[in-house]
């Protein structure tokens, strides 16, 4: 390990060295006119679905959300008063001592990874490292990790040999930043964060709350920025990701030639590998097409020309397990995917296993739904590009982060493309006999002239017309599957 630690950190040298990454020799330096000749990825524009894991200590104590590390610590909180009344006071049991209970005992990454194969997943972006600092992967840059403590395996490495087997895409997120004050709390009192003996896990505990929206906090230290860039160089070197995934906080402005350099490092590792791979990042903390942008529990209005992605939990209060959460159906999972697909989107779904390695009934009933969908459906969502327009319909669109949709009806159309097949899908069943209306498709001057429509998983011939002001379609009694209808439609060439 400390071979790998002098190494890593040779290779932190050469990244920052005047923010050139060996320029003789590698396509992308570590500027943004060099990144922006990225390109994304098929590979990822046509995957459409993923899997995102939020899994660690904060699964113990199971209270209120994946938050409770930070807010156990903050006075008056629910967290705080709920910690002193069932675990006693914070310096006498603290964050850490939540770690040797958090055994894992019946994670299996293959069942794991055959319940997302089965939903329709394409990808999977387990959570390397939140912003505890608890390192779920075989990193020797801390000795706060889960191959030496808690359940004492390499978490993250489970589950990349499980998806490549499967041959699925694999993915990391990295939340190390927020770290920077995310125990800041715990100073403000007598706590276990005071204590020497632990700096190296609650530290650096900067008194500072970084979530509160365009604040900005105490400059984050060059020595905290190397840590981050070398824990992230690690994950890289150890598991050859195809993805990997970054929170809010790095778009800090002192960290952008720390961003520039990794995405110039991973960008040329990758061609090393023979691969491609992506950047998911949120509000600017890469500009134009340097990577790939990221919305938090929300949306897009319309479609956005470059690739862009949803990341959305199933559970509605938090994204780590909880003994109170309440979850999304199936139905709504199905049709945002829909939406977020005729826009350009892909949608990272999130699941909160418990601290024993089982995941919830609810989320394997709504992944199970879902893949069932996915897999009559599929081919309207897989490989597929935008229409001219993303879809019609009396529903308006959630637009921005943290943003709830409505319920969608069968009279809310969405649109999705692959070669000259046009696809309609219906954001609700329509009744039987139902006639929909398709005003977008009205017009055979501007659209074209329609020799034939199916309904996806079905043989039932389809009446329909193409009137001047809409394309009729008259369901048929059976419909092959439930939350939505999708159609087929080619064109007279």
């Amino acid at each position: 390990m400390m071979y790998r630690r002098i190494f890593l950190a040779i290779q932190i040298s050469c990244l920052l060295l005047s923010g050139q990454i060996m320029a003789q020799q590698s396509k992308y330096q570590a500027t943004w006119e060099s990144l922006e000749k990225y390109k994304i990825p098929d590979w990822f524009r046509d995957a459409k679905f993923g899997i995102f894991i939020h899994w660690g200590i904060y699964s113990v104590p199971a209270f209120q959300n994946e938050w409770y590390p930070r807010n156990m610590y903050v006075k008056d909180s629910k967290e705080f008063k709920h910690h002193i009344e069932v675990y006693g006071p914070q310096n006498k049991f603290g964050y850490k001592d939540f770690i040797p209970m958090f055994k894992a005992q019946n994670f299996d990454a293959d069942k794991w990874v055959d319940l997302f194969k089965k939903a329709g997943a394409k990808y999977i972006v387990p959570v390397a490292e939140h912003h505890d600092g608890f390192a779920m992967y075989n990193t020797s840059l801390s000795r706060w990790n889960a191959v030496q403590m808690g359940p004492k395996r390499d978490i993250i490495g489970e589950l990349e040999k499980a998806s490549r087997k499967a041959n699925l895409y694999f993915g990391v997120s990295s939340h190390r930043i927020e770290h920077w004050w995310f125990f800041g709390e715990g100073k403000s009192f007598d706590s276990d964060v005071n204590d020497s003996a632990f700096a190296d896990f609650y530290g650096p505990a900067t008194p500072f709350d970084g979530t509160k929206a365009g604040v900005k906090g105490p400059l984050i230290s060059q020595q905290f920025m190397n840590d981050w860039l070398l824990r992230d160089v690690e994950l890289v070197n150890l598991y050859h990701p195809d993805l990997v995934w970054f929170d809010w906080w790095i778009d800090q402005n002192e960290m952008e030639p720390y961003r520039k350099s990794f995405a110039a490092f991973y960008y040329n590792q990758a061609i090393k590998w023979n691969k491609e791979v992506v950047i998911n990042y949120k509000h600017e903390a890469y500009p134009g097409h340097t990577a790939v942008l990221d919305l938090e529990r929300g949306k897009l209005a319309g479609i956005r020309q470059e690739a862009w992605q949803t990341d959305d939990a199933i559970g509605n209060n938090s994204w780590g397990f909880t003994n109170d959460n309440s979850f999304k159906s199936i139905q709504y999972v199905v049709t945002n995917l829909i939406d977020i697909v005729s826009k350009n989107g892909n949608l990272l779904l999130n699941i909160g296993p418990r601290s024993d390695g089982t995941i919830t009934e609810e989320e394997t009933n709504v992944l199970q739904g879902t893949g069932k969908w996915l897999a009559v459906n599929g081919e309207a969502i897989y490989g597929t590009r935008p229409w001219k327009i993303y879809g019609e319909g009396p529903t308006e669109s959630a637009s921005g982060e943290f943003q709830t949709q409505k319920p969608y009806t069968s009279k809310d159309i969405r649109f999705t493309t692959r070669g000259d097949t046009l696809y309609v899908i219906t954001l609700a069943s329509p009744g039987p006999g139902e006639i929909i209306h398709i005003h977008s498709l009205g017009s055979k001057e501007n659209n074209g002239t329609i020799y034939k429509i199916e309904i996806i998983g079905s043989n039932k011939i389809l009446k329909w017309s193409q009137g001047k002001d809409a394309l009729y379609i008259h369901t048929p009694e059976y419909l092959p599957s439930k939350n939505a209808t999708a159609f087929r439609i080619s064109f007279v060439r």
